[in-house]
C-alpha cells in the first residue's frame, strides 16, 4: 500500500496543483471526498486518510443503518489509498485535481464493501480466462434551474429538439462550457447533444478497459454535477425526474478482448462468437437480479415499461432497441453487446460489475443462449418481464446466490439493507406507493444526490 508521496507531492506542485480532492463512490453511488493539501501530502495521505465505515451505511437523509455489523461493532475505520493514475485536474477550479481512492480495512486487506474493489474482483476472474472486458458507457442527464423558495424546474421546455445543439437548447451556455471543461479533463469525452426531452442532454465517452471506463464515468458524473452547480443550476442523472417527460438511461456497450486487444465477440464470418452467445445467456438469465444494480432506486422503475424504448423483458435482439440486450450492427473489432436497462442513477462500478458477473457465469457454465427477439419485443412472451419495482428486483437479487458470490456478499448485504430501507420509507410516505407519477418523496430523496 505504500507510495512515494514525496515524489508525488513534487510532481503535483510542479504542475501547479495544491489541492487533491480524494473521491470514491459509496454503495449508493454518491461521491464521498476529502480535500488534501498537497503541501502536507506525505502526512495527510500516509496510511490513509481514514474514513468511518459508517459511510457505507449512511442514507441520503443522513440516517445510519447497520449491515455487516458496521454499527454494532462500533463504526470502525476504513483506510483509503489514492490511485495516482487517476489524478485529473479540475479545469474550472485551478490548482485542484480529483484523485480516486481505493478502500482497505485497517489490516490492509481489501474492503469488499467498496464498489471499486468489487469491480476489480470481477475483472480478476476474467483475467483467469485470458479475457479483458471492454466497456463503452452512454449516459443521459437533465439540467435544471433551482426555484426560489426550494425545488427545481427544467431549464428548458422547448420540445422536439433531439440531436440539436446551440443557443436554442443551451440558452445560458452551460452545456457548451461543460463540454469544454470535460475536454480539458481528458476523460474520453468526444461529442454531445440535446436529447429527446427538453433540458435533457447526452455526452459521449470512448470505450476502454472496464475499470478505466468505470473510473472515467465516475469522474464524468462527479464533474458534471460540480461544474453545473457552480453556474447556479443543477445537473441530475436521476432516471425519471419529471412525470411528463422521458427518463435518463445509462447504457453499457460491452465486449471482451484478449490481452493483445483481439475482439472475441465474433466468429470471423459475420456471426456472434460462442463466447458472445454465452455472455448474452448469462446476462439474460441473471437479468432480474442485475436490475437491482442497473435500476437502484424506487424512481428508476417509473422509467421502465412497455413501449417506452426502455427494456421491459429479459431478452436480446440484433440492432433492436426494444430489447434489454441489443447487438449493434458493427462486426469485426466493433462487435459488442449493448445492455440498455441501466438507469442514470446507477453506480457505475456496481452496474459494470453486475453485468460482467452475469456474463461471466454464462461463459463459465456454458449457459444456453435464448433465441433473439424480432420486431418490437415488448409483447414477445418468450422472455420474462423484468422486475416492476425495486422491491421485486431486491427479492431477485436475494435469491440469486451465484451473482451474489461473483460480486461480494459484503457489498450485497450493505446494498440490500440500504435499498430495503429506501423502499420502506417510500411506502410509508406515499399513500399510493404504486403510482407511476414522480412523487415529492423521490425528488427529496434522490434529486440532489443523483
Amino acid at each position: 500500500m505504500k507510495q512515494d508521496l514525496i515524489a508525488l507531492k513534487a510532481d503535483l506542485q510542479s504542475r501547479g496543483i495544491d489541492v487533491l480532492r480524494l473521491i470514491y463512490a459509496d454503495v449508493l453511488g454518491i461521491t464521498r471526498s476529502k480535500d488534501l493539501l498537497v503541501s502536507q501530502l506525505e502526512r495527510g495521505a500516509h496510511n490513509g486518510p481514514a474514513f468511518c465505515q459508517g459511510v457505507w451505511v449512511t442514507t441520503t437523509q443522513g440516517g445510519v443503518l447497520d449491515a455487516n455489523n458496521i454499527a454494532s461493532d462500533g463504526l470502525t475505520d476504513l483506510v483509503s489509498q489514492l490511485d495516482a493514475n487517476t489524478i485529473t485536474p479540475m479545469p474550472w477550479e485551478p490548482g485542484v485535481a480529483y484523485v480516486i481512492a481505493d478502500a482497505f480495512n485497517p489490516d490492509e486487506s481489501a474492503n469488499l464493501m467498496a464498489p471499486r474493489t468489487v469491480l476489480k474482483h470481477v475483472m480478476d476472474e476474467y483475467a483467469k480466462l485470458g479475457l479483458v472486458p471492454v466497456v463503452g458507457p452512454e449516459l443521459e442527464f437533465y439540467i435544471a434551474d433551482r426555484v426560489e423558495g426550494g425545488g427545481f424546474k427544467r431549464s428548458l421546455d422547448l420540445t422536439g429538439q433531439v440531436y440539436t445543439t446551440g443557443a436554442r437548447v443551451d440558452p445560458k451556455g452551460t452545456f457548451l462550457g461543460l463540454m469544454r471543461a470535460l475536454d480539458k479533463m481528458d476523460i474520453g469525452v468526444f461529442a454531445g447533444n440535446h436529447e429527446f426531452s427538453p433540458s435533457q442532454y447526452e455526452i459521449n465517452l470512448w470505450h476502454s478497459e472496464a475499470m478505466d471506463a468505470a473510473d472515467r464515468t465516475f469522474l464524468f458524473k462527479t464533474a458534471i454535477k460540480d461544474y453545473v452547480s457552480r453556474t447556479g443550476q443543477h445537473a441530475t442523472f436521476l432516471g425519471k425526474p419529471w412525470s411528463d417527460e422521458g427518463g435518463s438511461g445509462f447504457h453499457l456497450h460491452f465486449s471482451v478482448v484478449t490481452p493483445d486487444g483481439t475482439n472475441q465477440m465474433h466468429d470471423g464470418s459475420g456471426n456472434l462468437s460462442h463466447t458472445a452467445e454465452r455472455m448474452i445467456a448469462g446476462i439474460t438469465s441473471h437479468a432480474h437480479a442485475v436490475t437491482a444494480f442497473s435500476n437502484p432506486t424506487v424512481n428508476a422503475f417509473k422509467r421502465l415499461g412497455p413501449d417506452t424504448l426502455a427494456p421491459y423483458r429479459a431478452n436480446w435482439g440484433f440492432d433492436n432497441r426494444s430489447c434489454m440486450v441489443r447487438i449493434p450492427p458493427e462486426r469485426g473489432q466493433g462487435t459488442r453487446l449493448e445492455v440498455r436497462v441501466g438507469d442514470g442513477a446507477a453506480n457505475p462500478y456496481l452496474l459494470i460489475a453486475a453485468v460482467l458477473a452475469a456474463a461471466l457465469d454464462g461463459i463459465r457454465n456454458e449457459l444456453p443462449c435464448p433465441e433473439p427477439a424480432e420486431g418490437m419485443a415488448y409483447d414477445n412472451e418468450g422472455a420474462a418481464i423484468l422486475p416492476a419495482t425495486l422491491s421485486e428486483a431486491l427479492d431477485n437479487l436475494d435469491a440469486d446466490l451465484t451473482l451474489k458470490s461473483l460480486l461480494a456478499e459484503q457489498m450485497v448485504n450493505v446494498f440490500t439493507v440500504m435499498k430495503r430501507d429506501e423502499v420502506a420509507r417510500y411506502e410509508a410516505a406515499v399513500a399510493d406507493s404504486g403510482t407511476r407519477e414522480v412523487t415529492q418523496w423521490e425528488i427529496d430523496e434522490y434529486l440532489e444526490n443523483y
